[in-house]
């Protein structure tokens, strides 16, 4: 550990869980992605299906070397006027990348039939709910757990709302992308065009009622963070990472006998599974690069996660910009992302792997941009 108490280790991991976010959401082709790159269509689970639980995870170990620093240095006012500001801007940020571009037409024809009205309808049929937001809800609630509870009530509330999510979505529906009780109150809340649709259904994977186990992954890191903070040796603390990240597997596995793991409905096996790899990977970086001083390798992981949700909305930004912007071809009209993938990388690697090399491509570009940020110290907070 730095004598900053900053881990490099979490800023590894921080980073190439970014970066496997990224590759995951910018493929070439989303006709053309590798299976393991692909989220489960329901029940099961993917590699990318520990993309995100890592990333709050990793927020919930950050958070020990932050808000519990803060505690009984400031007032707790301080504290929540921090806490509430952050959680307030990373929801705003997650509206407005849903929102993007506004309305607004990319092409001579979209103005010919603009007018400002499509704007205000835009906004009426934005989905609400997403990525940063769920983030920012997690973040919120747990802070407030850091704050008013102790280490063991923490432990205790974080099995709570497990226990309680599962009971109710068992007894409440039937687990089935159209009859769950996540899209049952999600649905009472908002209206069909503003969730997310899965398979022409509306329903939210980063719904509100799913922020409730949600909530235990982030708590989980702040588990994690405890430990790391404590007073065990790091080889010791390397060793409990190791045996709660196979408890959690091997809990994970068997409550999949009861309720199945589930990324969409994010079901109590799903929090102890993606736990459990999330302590085990991070065991590994913390024994590579804490303990054993071989940082060289992680450097660009530690570029992508100084800069990592900003990586994430900037990327969605200029995404969703391509894809508004047309070229015509002899054929037909492509947007300016199709027209990149079929021209740059299809004819040389072909559909699949295009696709693939395309997703690289990106990530490599925004490492160099994100380097640049790095040596001239930008880091942009959120």
């Amino acid at each position: 550990m730095k004598s900053t108490n900053r881990l490099l280790s979490l800023d590894a991991f921080r980073g190439i869980t970014i970066a496997a976010m990224i590759l995951v959401n910018t493929p070439g082709s989303w006709g053309y992605v590798y299976a393991p790159l692909r989220h489960a269509d329901w029940h099961g689970w993917t590699p990318t299906d520990l993309i995100f639980p890592f990333f709050l995870f990793i927020v919930g170990v950050a958070m020990t070397f932050s808000i519990q620093t803060l505690i009984g240095v400031d007032f707790k006012s301080e504290i929540y006027k921090k806490v509430i500001k952050r959680s307030v801007i990373l929801f705003l940020l997650g509206v407005l990348l849903n929102f993007y571009p506004f309305g607004i037409p990319f092409t001579s024809d979209g103005w010919s039939n603009f007018s400002f009205s499509s704007i205000i309808d835009t906004f009426l049929d934005i989905r609400i709910m997403g990525v940063l937001q769920r983030i920012a809800l997690c973040y919120l609630f747990t802070s407030i757990m850091i704050i008013h509870l102790t280490r063991r009530d923490q432990f205790y509330a974080a099995f709570g709302l497990l226990a309680v999510y599962a009971i109710a979505i068992l007894l409440y529906g039937h687990l089935t992308l159209e009859d769950n009780l996540a899209r049952t109150i999600d649905l009472a809340i908002f209206s069909p065009a503003n969730m997310y649709s899965v398979r022409g259904i509306p329903f939210d994977p980063e719904g509100l009622f799913s922020t409730i186990p949600a909530i235990v992954t982030t708590l989980s890191g702040v588990f994690v963070g405890n430990l790391l903070r404590g007073h065990l040796s790091p080889k010791e603390k390397a060793t409990q990472l190791v045996l709660w990240g196979l408890a959690g597997i091997l809990l994970g596995n068997g409550l999949n006998i009861l309720i199945p793991i589930n990324k969409q409905l994010w079901t109590p096996s799903y929090v102890f599974l993606t736990s459990g790899w999330a302590c085990l990977i991070l065991a590994l970086f913390y024994w590579l690069m804490d303990i054993k001083k071989t940082n060289l390798w992680a450097k660009p992981f530690i570029v992508f996660g100084s800069n990592s949700l900003f990586l994430f909305f900037a990327s969605g930004i200029l995404v969703r910009t391509l894809f508004r912007i047309k070229i015509a071809t002899e054929e037909t009209t492509l947007s300016l992302y199709s027209w990149l993938y079929n021209s740059f990388f299809v004819p040389w690697a072909g559909e699949l792997n295009g696709s693939l090399f395309f997703a690289i491509t990106w990530i490599l570009l925004w490492l160099g941009v994100l380097w640049l940020f790095y040596v001239k110290k930008i880091f942009i907070k959120i």
